[in-house]
């Protein structure tokens, strides 16, 4: 079962902004948003490349990008010509 709870809002200059009750609370500065059909999705923003990987890893439950994966080399294009 997800917890729930109410928060205040309030005006900061021209933005809006919501204070989190403590058990709310994310670590860092920044949080990501997403628009969803419910409303708006506050969720911990990974700042770290290596730990967003690990992280998509962890929720698709096999690895996103192999490391003997064998890319072919991206062809020369001339745009000027």
């Amino acid at each position: 079962m997800t917890k729930t709870g109410i928060a205040k809002l309030f005006r900061r200059g021209g933005s809006q902004a919501v204070r989190l009750p403590q058990e709310f609370q994310f670590q860092g500065d920044w949080v990501r948003l997403r628009r969803v059909p419910q409303g708006v999705l506050l969720e911990q923003a990974i700042t770290d490349p290596a730990k967003w990987f690990e992280e998509l890893d962890r929720l698709a439950g096999e690895r996103l990008l192999e490391s003997d994966r064998k890319q072919p080399p991206t062809p020369r294009r001339n745009i000027f010509g």
